[in-house]
């Protein structure tokens, strides 16, 4: 439930819908499709269907270990293509920061496995409320769904889970201002 490319991909369509002229959306869009979330399935789907990973979420703490390296550079040729292409400021801020957070996600990893979903999932709602309260408020009501599956099967204890939602908060807080 909740899974945060999912969450990312609808979370950025809903705020470019709500922020920006039709034609700097579309080449955002196409921006982010071709440098964040094509490759991003891709890996996703490649690591699972090759076995370097046992399901799409990439669930197991060691796996992340080769997952994390290739997240973090996906990222970060999508914020330098968002620099090159000169990009509404709060699109640029919002990549880096997601960037940022990937890479603390990766360090917390030696510790203990956050839930990404978790992380996404309040990152967007925060973002989201910004941008439009009510999107926000649905947004918010997912991500503690998001929370309570994540406990509920087992996938990640709590902190773990409490971790991967502050993250997410904070993440939110500082691009959404």
């Amino acid at each position: 439930m909740g899974h945060p490319l999912v969450f990312i991909s609808l979370s950025v369509g809903i705020i470019i819908a709500l922020r920006l002229a039709n034609r700097t959306g579309l080449a955002l869009s196409l921006t982010l499709l071709a440098t964040v979330i094509l490759p991003m399935a891709l890996l996703l789907f490649r690591g699972f269907q090759s076995g370097r990973w046992s399901d799409p979420d990439v669930s197991v703490r060691a796996e992340r270990v080769r997952f994390y390296p290739r997240a973090i550079s996906i990222s970060a040729v999508a914020v330098i293509a968002l620099l090159l292409s000169h990009a509404p400021a709060f699109a640029l801020r919002g990549a880096t920061v997601t960037l940022f957070l990937l890479i603390m996600a990766a360090l917390i990893n030696f510790r203990i496995k956050l839930s990404l979903h978790a992380l996404f999932a309040f990152y967007s709602g925060v973002i989201l409320f910004v941008v439009n309260p009510l999107v926000g408020a649905v947004a918010f009501a997912l991500a503690l769904l998001v929370f309570w599956s994540r406990l509920y099967l087992r996938r990640h204890d709590f902190l773990e889970t409490l971790v991967g939602a502050f993250l997410g908060l904070v993440g939110g807080l500082v691009t959404a201002w």
